[in-house]
C-alpha cells in the first residue's frame, strides 16, 4: 500500500499534537527555552542537508526563481489565510493568528525536507515505509513540543502533510516510467540541499533572528527539478 507510510506519519503528528495540548500549562520560560533548542536543532538539520549539494549554482538559481514565483503568488499570505480559515472551522474563541502560526510553522517543518520526499518516493517505488515511519516518530515529538507553545494549529498541519506526501507516493508508483534513475537521483540531491536551506530559514524564524517569508520560497522545491534539467542540457 503506497500510502501506508504517509498515513502512519499523519497519525503520529496527531498523537503528538494531542499530547502537546495536555502540557500547555508548562511555564512560559520553559517553552521558550525548549523552542530555542528545537530551533537550533532545526538549523543543524538544515545545514547538514544543505551541504549535500553537488551543484551550488542549481541551488542558487532554484531559490531565486522560486522566490520570484512565490512573491508573485504571495504564497505566504495564502498559507496564513488558509491556516486561519481551517482554524475557524475547528475552534472558537481562539487567537486565529496563533492558530495560523502553528499551522504554517508545523507544515513547513514537516513538509520541507528530504525525508518527506525520499520517504514518499520509497513508499511509492519500493513499498518501503521505513523512512516515513521514522519521520513520523520525529514529527510526533516535534508536534508535541510545538503544540505546547503554538496550540491547536500544529495538529492542522496533518492536512498538507497527507496531501503532499500522499501525492508524491502515488506519483512515484508511475515515475520510473518517465524519469531515468540517474536524473532522479541527481534531482533528489539538489532538492535535499534546497530543502535544507529552507529548514535553516525555519530555524532562524523560530529563534526570531530574522523573519523570512519561507512560504514564498516554497516554489524552489519545484523549480529545482527544472533548473537541474536545464543545467544538464547546457
Amino acid at each position: 500500500m503506497a500510502l501506508l507510510g504517509t498515513l502512519v506519519n499523519g497519525g503520529l503528528i496527531i498523537i503528538g499534537s494531542i499530547l502537546g495540548l495536555l502540557f500547555t500549562k508548562i511555564p512560559k520560560r520553559y517553552k521558550e527555552t525548549v523552542m530555542n533548542g528545537i530551533g537550533l536543532a532545526v538549523i543543524l538539520i538544515g545545514l547538514q542537508m544543505a551541504f549535500s549539494t553537488e551543484l551550488i549554482i542549481v541551488v542558487l538559481l532554484s531559490l531565486l526563481s522560486g522566490a520570484l514565483i512565490g512573491e508573485f503568488l504571495n504564497i505566504e499570505e495564502k498559507l496564513n489565510d488558509f491556516g486561519n480559515w481551517i482554524g475557524s472551522k475547528f475552534v472558537s474563541n481562539r487567537d486565529e493568528s496563533t492558530i495560523s502560526q502553528g499551522f504554517v510553522t508545523a507544515s513547513l517543518i514537516f513538509i520541507v525536507g528530504a525525508m518527506a520526499i525520499i520517504g514518499a518516493l520509497d513508499s511509492g517505488l519500493r513499498g518501503d515505509h521505513e523512512i516515513l515511519i521514522t519521520k513520523g516518530i520525529l514529527d510526533g515529538f516535534v508536534a508535541l513540543v510545538l503544540t505546547t507553545t503554538l496550540g491547536f494549529g500544529v495538529a492542522l498541519s496533518v492536512v498538507p502533510v497527507l496531501l503532499y506526501q500522499g501525492s508524491i507516493a502515488l506519483l512515484a508508483t508511475q515515475i520510473e516510467q518517465w524519469i531515468p534513475d540517474a536524473f532522479l537521483n541527481g534531482v533528489i540531491v539538489e532538492l535535499t540541499a534546497v530543502g535544507g536551506l529552507l529548514i535553516v530559514a525555519i530555524g532562524l524564524n523560530m529563534l526570531k533572528v530574522v523573519q523570512i517569508r519561507i512560504g514564498n520560497l516554497l516554489p524552489s522545491i519545484v523549480t529545482v527539478g527544472i533548473v537541474y534539467y536545464l543545467y544538464q542540457l547546457i
